[in-house]
């Protein structure tokens, strides 16, 4: 494989050791040694490659004769090594303009989707949830003050359905009116609806009336 013989060849050029391109691009020597024999390209770490080796990825790639390509310098290839590392740990999540109701709204107005890209491991802060089960949207209404402020930001976990013990604040249906409250399951099989506004009082869904969108994991609060 012409990567591998690239390597190899830069290597040598700068009396370089494969144990010091390892060290490097934070592999193992073994993996730099498949490399170089051609049993696999690490496309993911190619830049980080030709930024030790003093080259292009066109030159490693083969898309080049010419080791020392002026267009990208070193400055160049540190950039797109870092880009490539980024979108590598982004994920695309919709947004779903509800306007969940801190107040209530309706949820037929929720036709605006949007799809934004966020870091997997800040998402990893809040909830293990695979990505197709998170979507945010943006709350409106005083009804959760001081726990959320009307035009914040708010992550919903939708792979949890099942409140218990009146833990944790949920997204949810009641009747035809989107909301973000706290909920109280009943040994009546009825749910008390709690806002975190005292000026607001609770109410009770019974035979069906409640649905459980997801559980709110985060928000994202302004300074």
């Amino acid at each position: 494989m012409i990567i591998g013989e690239r390597i190899r060849e830069r290597l040598e050029g700068l009396s370089q050791s494969q144990s010091a391109l390892a060290r490097a691009i934070g592999v193992s020597p073994q993996a730099v040694s498949k490399m170089v024999s051609g049993g696999t390209n690490e496309s993911a770490k190619l830049f980080q490659i030709a930024r030790f080796l003093h080259t292009t990825p066109e030159f490693l790639t083969g898309e080049t004769d010419d080791p020392n390509l002026p267009s990208l310098g070193e400055d160049r290839l540190a950039f797109r090594d870092a880009q490539i590392e980024r979108d590598t740990d982004l994920v695309e999540l919709e947004e779903i303009n509800l306007r969940l109701g801190l107040g209530g709204t309706y949820l037929e107005n929720h036709v605006d989707v949007q799809k934004r890209r966020f870091s997997r491991a800040w998402l990893r802060h809040f909830t293990d949830a695979a990505p197709e089960h998170l979507f945010w949207s943006i709350g409106d209404g005083d009804s959760m003050e001081p726990t959320i402020r009307s035009g914040e930001v708010i992550l919903i976990d939708r792979s949890q359905q099942a409140p218990r013990m009146g833990d944790g604040i949920w997204a949810i249906a009641y009747g035809e009116i989107g909301m973000v409250k706290r909920l109280r399951p009943l040994p009546d099989g009825s749910v008390e609806i709690h806002s975190d506004n005292p000026l607001i009082p609770p109410a009770k869904a019974v035979d069906g009336e409640l649905h459980v969108i997801g559980r709110v994991v985060a928000v994202v609060r302004r300074l």
